[in-house]
């Protein structure tokens, strides 16, 4: 069972040490299946964004909408905005807002369509004009944003590989590196595809270290604003991963107030 309390956002930076004091003034405690939350999830490419809101996302009941999904079924249609995304991807630039816009509008009009209550955004938004435009049309409840050191961002990105087949999403990248205080380590061991994913890894065409540093710098640049714009209204989490899904998954639920027994029974199992 999972038991989440919901509580009023407040800015905090999250760190291994200090998860308690998240959020501060809470309510009753609730059961969130099917409740309608909006949430979003920030943070710089490769840094988990879309492991921790797909979890989430199953957690919580609500679906995972990931910008970034959205780009590459359109790369992979082959219709008219297929090769002006190519150009621009292989470049490591950011989509446009007009673009990504008017994808995640009809991903969320099919969503209305088809009953869905609530979301978790990932990759979106990542400009002031996205954020007021979101702002506009739907009340964000929270807004997560995550934070790795860019050394080991770019090693997570270079190890990312996808099996062409079943399209498994694995990272053979080993990140055995102190802390910055250079004492703590941090540890993300490899995600291993297995056996039969094995000989079907490829790797995306923009994961290269030149478009993966590129890439960081925009984002860098872009992003203190969107962040500032959350900060200001309250709605800004900023949660630093400590280490690899296992340690950093329970420390993410702790400091959102999510219980999950299941969680706990697979712990001590």
């Amino acid at each position: 069972m999972v038991v989440w309390t919901r509580a009023v956002v407040r800015t905090w930076r999250c760190r291994p040490t200090n998860f308690s004091r998240a959020f501060s003034e809470k309510l009753p405690t609730s059961e969130p299946k099917g409740r309608n939350i909006q949430w979003v999830f920030l943070g710089c490419p490769g840094v988990g964004k879309g492991t921790y809101a797909a979890r989430l996302s199953k957690l919580l009941g609500v679906p995972h909408i990931a910008t970034g999904d959205l780009v590459r079924q359109q790369l992979s249609s082959h219709g008219p905005l297929a090769s002006k995304l190519v150009d621009i991807v292989s470049q490591g630039q950011l989509i446009s807002d007009e673009i990504v816009i008017d994808l995640l509008s009809k991903r969320l009009e099919a969503g209305e369509a088809k009953g869905e209550t609530g979301f978790i955004l990932d990759g979106f938004p990542r400009t002031i004009r996205q954020a007021e435009i979101l702002e506009g049309v739907t009340d964000i409840d929270l807004v997560i944003n995550l934070k790795l050191r860019e050394d080991a961002l770019i090693a997570k990105c270079l190890g990312r590989r996808t099996c062409s087949e079943c399209g498994g999403n694995y990272n053979v990248a080993c990140i055995d590196m102190k802390g910055d205080d250079g004492e703590t380590r941090m540890y993300m061991p490899p995600l291993l595809p297995p056996p039969h994913c094995e000989t079907k890894l490829i790797t995306r065409s923009d994961d290269t270290e030149n478009v993966v540093k590129e890439r960081l710098r925009i984002y860098h640049e872009m992003s203190k604003p969107v962040e500032d714009f959350y900060r200001q209204r309250g709605k800004l989490l900023e949660f630093d991963l400590p280490g690899g899904i296992p340690e950093s998954w329970s420390k993410l639920l702790q400091a959102l107030n999510i219980y999950d027994d299941e969680d706990k029974k697979s712990a001590a199992a």
